[in-house]
């Protein structure tokens, strides 16, 4: 604690506001769910079927918080402080590279596992209801939770020395956790008839990337659907191994980039295409289908084109056309894979396999690229002092946040048409699927839509991109993922009725409950669900309305 860096972040954080109410709020719930299951009559629980219940829930649901809150702080760390310009004086400052790192971790982790520690109570609550083992469940899986918050801690930190600023940084490692804990996960479903035993075993530690399995063995949910991401050996272990080294990775990396060099980034000043030789241009015209070459001159935007839409795709890397189409391009060849695996593996997995990973696939990518692309329209804008700019120009206020929303539409357009093959697929296998694949392509464009309509509206509410990245990543991540944790208690805690209620409101749930997919066929979510995430869109729409009015009057 003598280090001056952990006293300046650390210790000011927990002086704010904020820290104390997350503090009261994780005390409330954990506290909540153990009352909601705490034996009412004077006889135990020999068996621990309660607690194993109440244990299953508080688990995860701290699993899904620290992948939430773990990566907020140190992924704008490092960026805040080349912004400021203090990342100077530090640098210049007698502290070596370790002790600034060293610093910045627990200083920001702080809070985090402070967070974990007041969670104990709730925990030791479970354990003394029965049926809890502490050295082989407890224990390890809070020695699993510690790991997991000090991997994506580090993991944030280094993202920072790369990044330019704080939207970017949070949308790359936001990125990266989800390939690391959903995305690993994925392979190991393909092994069962395809993999011999060597790269079925590789496969497993593969999956073992992701904390998920991890946790889901302590809670005993090991085998649950007999493959997939629950199977294997072991996952702890090797999920304990692979994390370590992961971290120390991560931590030599970061230690090299807390030098001058991370503050002088050259640029080569490049060549524009059509500048160069008739040879060259020809060679790119052919690689590049002269229409994506990231070097050509641009052409002039058109009399009838919406400026504002055309700077988005031109200042915005992902929006520029060549890495639109290695973004489609790799979604359609991840569509054309599942088409190959299903057709001739259909008669062991099923149809409603490849329906849900087609789902889980195209309800990730809406999850981790649209709240990366609008939350910073317009927040974004008003932090770097461009919004006055544009109101100065003859362009209205509404022209200027449509522009802005159609280049986020196109992006996701095409990558929902990118992922068709594989719902073609489904009709083929079996013509009567073609009610399926309409109602979940339904529930697609109706997630994209609120996805859309509310990066957007957290996106005027705040004048800084960091803030209004982090709710629009949380609220999608909690509705998606979140409300899954009372279908992981369905009838231990919470009854069916509950259940259901709840996942009314998940379209990801909604949309596997219309494929059939065991766990999920006993739900009736459609067409509720529908209406409550058409609801919410046009809730979202209104604030957004309301607030474009208000930003677009004379200040």
């Amino acid at each position: 604690m003598t280090n001056p860096i952990i006293q300046r972040e650390l210790v000011g954080m927990l002086r704010t506001r904020k820290a104390l109410v997350l503090q009261i709020l994780l005390i409330i719930v954990l506290s909540a769910l153990v009352i909601l299951r705490w034996p009412t009559d004077a006889r135990a629980d020999l068996d621990g079927h309660l607690a194993q219940q109440v244990m299953n829930v508080f688990g995860y649901g701290l699993m899904v918080g620290l992948l939430l809150l773990a990566p907020v702080f140190p992924a704008t760390s490092i960026v805040l402080e080349k912004q400021r310009g203090t990342l100077a004086l530090l640098l210049n400052s007698p502290m070596s590279q370790w002790s600034i790192l060293l610093g910045k971790l627990v200083g920001v982790l702080g809070f985090v596992i402070l967070l974990l520690l007041m969670s104990l109570p709730a925990a030791a609550a479970c354990y003394v209801m029965g049926g809890i083992d502490l050295g082989s469940q407890l224990a390890p899986l809070y020695l699993v939770l510690a790991v997991l918050a000090i991997q994506y801690g580090m993991l944030g930190l280094l993202v920072s020395t790369y990044a330019n600023n704080a939207e970017s940084s949070m949308r790359i490692t936001y990125g990266v956790i989800l390939i690391m804990s959903i995305l690993t996960l994925v392979p190991y479903q393909f092994r069962r008839g395809l993999v011999e035993s060597g790269l079925a075993s590789l496969l497993d530690w593969f999956r073992c990337i992701s904390p998920i399995p991890a946790v889901m063995d302590l809670l005993g949910h090991g085998e649950l659907g007999g493959f997939g991401i629950t199977s294997g050996q072991d996952a702890t272990g090797k999920y304990l191994i692979l994390a370590v080294i992961s971290i120390v990775v991560f931590a030599l990396m970061t230690a090299a980039r807390l030098g001058q060099r991370v503050l002088d980034r050259p640029r080569s000043k490049g060549l524009v295409t059509d500048e160069q030789s008739e040879g060259v241009q020809r060679y790119r015209r052919v690689m590049f289908m002269w229409f994506f070459d990231p070097k050509r001159r641009s052409a002039m935007i058109g009399n009838w084109t919406n400026p504002v839409m055309i700077k988005e795709f031109r200042a915005r890397r992902f929006g520029r056309s060549h890495w639109i189409m290695r973004i489609i391009g790799g979604t359609l060849l991840v569509s054309l894979g599942l088409m190959l695996i299903t057709t001739k593996n259909s008669e062991d997995w099923g149809v409603a396999t490849l329906g849900s990973v087609l789902v889980i696939l195209q309800m990730g990518l809406i999850v981790l690229i649209t709240p990366s692309l609008a939350s910073g329209l317009i927040s974004g804008e008003r932090e770097s002092g461009g919004w006055q700019l544009m109101q100065m120009t003859p362009l209205s206020t509404w022209r200027i946040v449509v522009g802005k929303l159609i280049s986020v539409i196109w992006l996701l357009l095409l990558l929902q048409i990118a992922t068709l093959p594989g719902y073609a697929v489904m009709i083929y296998i079996d013509t009567s699927n073609a009610d399926v694949v309409v109602r979940v392509l339904i529930c697609l464009v109706l997630t994209a839509c609120f996805a859309l309509l509310l990066s957007a509206a957290v996106s005027s509410l705040f004048n800084r991109t960091g803030p209004a990245t982090t709710i629009a990543y949380s609220v999608l991540i909690l509705i998606c993922a979140g409300t899954m944790l009372f279908w992981l208690g369905a009838d231990a805690p919470f009854t069916h009725q509950t259940v259901e209620t709840v996942l009314k409101a998940n379209p990801l749930a909604a949309a596997l409950s219309i494929i059939q997919l065991p766990g999920f066929e006993q739900y009736n979510l459609v067409p509720h669900n529908w209406w409550i995430i058409g609801g919410a869109s046009v809730a979202c729409l209104l604030v957004l309305i309301v607030r474009v009015y208000q930003l677009g009057r004379p200040q």
